[in-house]
């Protein structure tokens, strides 16, 4: 009886308690917003959250959440910031933007604003841009967080520049922080400071195999945690001890590059390169809005350019929960919220159009293939963008480091010497490793496509052939785009929606009937694109005009995809990623480069008919360690050949055509042949670090290699892809492959 008792008062006191906080959260959510400040910083404080922000720089120096400090309060280094601040600023200008004295205490806001002057401003890996910068902090009573963005802004009397890697950063209290979540497969106790200290280098400065810890003997690399920024809307670290979390939450991606499939950094706990045993490493949060990686992308502004992006707002939300789970999901609701609130009523001064100064555009696109009329597609994607344009040049010493790549920049040449792109050795076909040029090579017109409304603007869909340049780096090949955004490319550089950073896109996800509303799009001319998984290419529509205040009915659209003749074969699923192949649903680890020659001993051996993609056909094509005792992917491989078996019931004649969706670059050459015949090498393929970065897909394109027919024959056939020695990181990541005849027509001689 006494026992009951106990847990009788045990439990009358956990309610009193819980009771007691929840009064207190109502209490401090009905306190009023107050701005302050002192010489050297503003603090916005409305009894939830406190934020101080650096006057001179635009750093969030401090955020408390309960009385308890959210940000690293130990190394010298900014806990928070953007990496493109206003400490350079010729004229630094703090104020006061909205005062909560003038609302009721509803709402403060602060700025900080850096004049460039013509000038350079920002710092680090992300270089410098020339514009003039803007750095926002908004508080709103009852917020468990605070909102932040960034503009950028470039006045035709600035010469031209370019923004190199770009994104916001904090730097996590390790004292609090233990566990963090990106999403359902990357969702864990986190590696603690002491284990990547006391770890051993890899193949790359990045990547540490840990000694002590949880996680002893497996390899710690800050890539593993990328994320889909489309879909990954809310991620954060958890403290388990505290039952807080902090998170980053977009409520839209219209300010960020690359799409509905980028992939960027996300979370990691801080990768310092340095000796000592004792160096802090803290928990980190980054919210690239241009990005370096998996292909990166490109922001170029001209000399002629009245240019200017605002960057957010998003939100830094702080939650409490019962456990890591409930606060995760207290975030992805908070994320829904603040998608819905988007674009946010309070913000004014800035280039930011309201909800009634937007509009719509909507349609329904159906996919009519005459070769696959069951076809039934899914996760389809439809997007407003930019149409392709060819970016402005920018001179050394005015964009500053890292503004430059398709091939990755900035962070890409971090990367060492044995885990760069290319071998500097023979090509896969035995030549001496120069570009040569594809048989019958074709890019352009890929898909057909027209509006059934009564205007019928038609639309069409390409093969990304671009022939776009990465940059030299170690090893590597492409363009160099060396300080300030100048390079040296292969074939025409054009941008376009995979790795646009300069202008805003709108993406939204249709139904399972292809119909869709995109929303909320700042009024402009568009380029409407469409993806979808099991379509190869994608489908677009020029001069869409969105008009403020108003829907675009599109009505419905025809999206007819193109063949070059009729299908032999094909392998794999088209959709933009390699999560279809052996491993590439669990992809996100260190070292898969190195478990694919015991996991494919005498290589890939692939027959039509018989073989099953998920398992025979592994996601990436690297050259074959041939060290059983590497353990640290450091080196080179011999050259991998993949062979392809099927059987033709007769000789075909015409022409033939092998098209291969590639989303995964980190070799200069892929050699084909069929039947012991060379029908050429795909050879203006550009680095995007998808391999050494460990991704399912980067920068995504189709490369065609048309042949004649006659090289094939009745019965058996044998197709071989091969590519050169290499480090083990320099092969290629398929999406798709497929083997197209036309019996029609005339083969090239």
């Amino acid at each position: 009886m006494p026992k009951v008792r106990l847990n009788t008062l045990l439990l009358k006191s956990a309610v009193f308690a819980v009771m007691m906080c929840f009064s207190t959260f109502l209490l401090a959510a009905d306190k009023p917003v107050t701005v302050s400040e002192d010489n050297a910083s503003f603090t916005l404080d409305n009894g939830i959250v406190i934020a101080r922000v650096a006057k001179r720089s635009g750093d969030l120096v401090s955020l408390k959440y309960r009385g308890l400090e959210m940000l690293d309060n130990v190394t010298q280094r900014q806990p928070g910031y953007w990496s493109h601040n206003t400490a350079r600023g010729r004229q630094i200008i703090p104020r006061i933007t909205i005062d909560p004295k003038s609302n009721g205490g509803e709402r403060g806001e602060i700025s900080i604003t850096g004049i460039s002057d013509g000038g350079p401003m920002g710092s680090g890996p992300g270089g410098s841009v020339v514009a003039d910068i803007e750095i926002r902090y908004a508080l709103g009573r009852g917020d468990s967080g605070v909102y932040t963005y960034s503009i950028f802004s470039h006045p035709t009397n600035y010469p031209a520049t370019s923004v190199g890697e770009a994104r916001f950063c904090v730097k996590l209290n390790d004292n609090l922080f233990d566990w963090m979540t990106v999403d359902s497969n990357r969702n864990m106790e986190m590696i603690t400071a002491y284990d990547w200290n006391h770890g051993t280098e890899m193949n790359m400065k990045e990547a540490r195999r840990m000694n002590t810890g949880i996680y002893k003997g497996e390899v710690e690399h800050k890539y593993d945690y990328s994320a889909n920024q489309f879909d990954v809307r809310a991620w954060g670290w958890v403290s388990r001890t505290n039952h807080i979390g902090l998170w980053f939450v977009n409520p839209s991606v219209e300010y960020l590059s690359g799409g509905p499939t980028k992939f960027e950094l996300s979370a990691h706990r801080d990768a310092t390169f340095t000796d000592s045993p004792d160096a802090p490493a803290p928990p980190t949060l980054l919210n690239y809005w241009r990005g370096s990686h998996y292909g990166g992308a490109l922001c170029n502004i001209a000399a002629t350019d009245a240019w200017t992006k605002v960057i957010g707002p998003f939100l830094i939300y702080c939650n409490a929960g019962a456990d890591r789970n409930a606060l995760w999901q207290d975030a992805l609701r908070q994320a829904a919220r603040e998608a819905k609130a988007w674009p946010y009523a309070w913000v004014s001064g800035v280039e930011y159009p309201h909800k009634s100064e937007r509009g719509a555009a909507a349609g329904r696109i159906i996919v009519r293939d005459p070769q696959a009329p069951g076809l039934v597609i899914s996760n389809l994607l439809v997007g407003l963008t930019a149409p392709d344009y060819t970016p402005a040049t920018t001179p050394r010493g005015q964009g500053g480091f890292g503004g430059f790549g398709f091939g990755g920049g900035g962070e890409d040449d971090t990367n060492n010497v044995g885990n760069s792109p290319g071998s500097f050795g023979r090509r896969a076909d035995g030549g001496s490793g120069e570009n040569s040029t594809n048989q019958f090579g074709r890019f352009g017109t890929n898909f057909n496509g027209r509006f059934t409304n009564p205007e019928s603007v038609r639309g069409t869909g390409t093969n990304r052939f671009r022939g776009r340049g990465g940059r030299f780096g170690r090893g590597g090949f492409g363009g160099f785009g060396g300080f300030g955004g100048f390079g040296f490319f292969f074939g025409t550089r054009t941008v376009d929606w995979q790795n646009d950073a300069k202008h805003y896109e709108f993406w939204v996800r249709a139904d399972a009937n292809g119909r869709f509303t995109i929303p909320k799009v700042r009024p402009g001319t568009y380029t409407l694109h469409a993806i979808a998984d099991g379509v190869l290419g994608d489908f677009s529509v020029s001069n869409v005009t969105v008009t403020a205040g108003q829907t675009l009915e599109l009505g419905k659209i025809t999206w007819q995809p193109v063949h070059y003749g009729r299908q032999l074969w094909d392998i794999g699923i088209p959709n933009r990623y390699a999560s279809e192949f052996f491993g590439g649903n669990d992809y996100f680890h260190w070292g898969w480069y190195l478990k694919y020659a015991q996991l494919f001993p005498n290589d890939v051996n692939y027959v039509i008919g018989h073989s099953d993609f998920h398992k025979d056909w592994f996601f990436e094509q690297v050259p074959h360690n041939e060290d059983p005792n590497n353990a640290t992917g450091q080196g080179f491989g011999r050259s991998t050949t993949w062979t392809i078996t099927f059987a033709l019931p007769d000789a075909p004649r015409g022409k033939a055509t092998l098209r291969l969706a590639i989303c995964g670059v980190g070799t200069r050459d892929l050699a084909v042949n069929v039947n012991n015949r060379s029908i050429g090498s795909v050879t203006n393929l550009v680095y995007n670090a998808t391999i050494n970065r460990d991704g399912i897909g980067g920068y995504w394109a189709e490369h065609d290699l048309a042949f004649d027919a006659a090289l094939m024959k009745a019965g058996e056939n044998v197709m071989k892809l091969t590519i050169p020695e290499g480090s083990l990181t320099s092969g290629v990541v398929y999406d798709y492959l497929r083997l197209e005849l036309d019996e029609k027509a005339v083969a090239a001689p």
